[in-house]
């Protein structure tokens, strides 16, 4: 059987330019790109990956949408990632070669992992390009260190107790909250300003980018979902 390739190519944050050469490289020789979109209740459909492929003057033809609905209904979700994995698996056995990509980094909160899941369950060799995760683009944009030396980091997602928060700052030097839109209630009611160093994101990389380190103006913003915390001890 005459078999193709699999790639899992990370696109970064939002810039264009911070994806790195090998995926640029691979996106523009596969005959085939599988990209991540939102599927919302009113029917729309949005993709972030997609604004960014947009730069890359690729051929429109080879790329192919799997969007998900954004809620906590897994059922329509895991329907969208066997169904992808099925024309991907397809594609590999009629010869072609296939990217599949994310934003960010592919091994950090990826809808990627699921189908990598179902590509390794199927015994598909696939190679991987690793790309700038979020908290490492947003350090570099208020020129910040996240950890020196012995400083202990911790990534948390959509976290939902304030104790859970106060036990983090207090055992790690830098936590870094993700999916923060429908829990900052539970930060706020935690940050304290003069004992905290408070880094907030979002949209990074693109041109609604928006970074501030005053927690009061955070607080007054309506956070979108493309968006991070970095808290640090004084």
């Amino acid at each position: 059987m005459n078999t193709g390739k699999i790639y899992g190519v990370s696109l970064g944050t939002g810039d264009p330019d911070l994806i790195t050469l090998k995926g640029l490289n691979i996106l523009k020789k596969v005959a085939k790109i599988y990209y991540p979109g939102s599927l919302f209740k009113n029917g729309g459909q949005s993709s972030y990956s997609l604004s960014i492929l947009k730069h890359y003057d690729l051929n429109p033809n080879k790329l192919e949408g799997f969007y998900l609905r954004m809620d906590l209904d897994r059922v329509q979700v895991q329907e969208i990632y066997e169904a992808t994995f099925q024309k991907i698996r397809t594609d590999y056995n009629n010869g072609l070669s296939i990217a599949i990509v994310s934003e960010g980094d592919l091994s950090t909160y990826s809808s990627f992992s699921y189908l990598l899941e179902k590509i390794k369950a199927a015994h598909l060799p696939v190679n991987l390009v690793p790309g700038v995760s979020s908290f490492l683009h947003l350090a570099s944009q208020v020129e910040m260190p996240l950890c020196l030396q012995n400083e202990k980091v911790v990534v948390i997602p959509r976290i939902q107790h304030k104790n859970e928060l106060q036990e983090a700052i207090t055992h790690f030097d830098t936590v870094i909250l993700m999916k923060i839109v429908s829990v900052v209630a539970v930060i706020a009611s935690v940050i304290d300003t003069q004992r905290h160093t408070i880094t907030y994101g979002e949209r990074l990389g693109t041109d609604k980018q928006f970074v501030t380190q005053d927690w009061e103006i955070v607080k007054q913003r309506e956070i979108p979902y493309f968006s991070l915390l970095i808290i640090k001890k004084k």
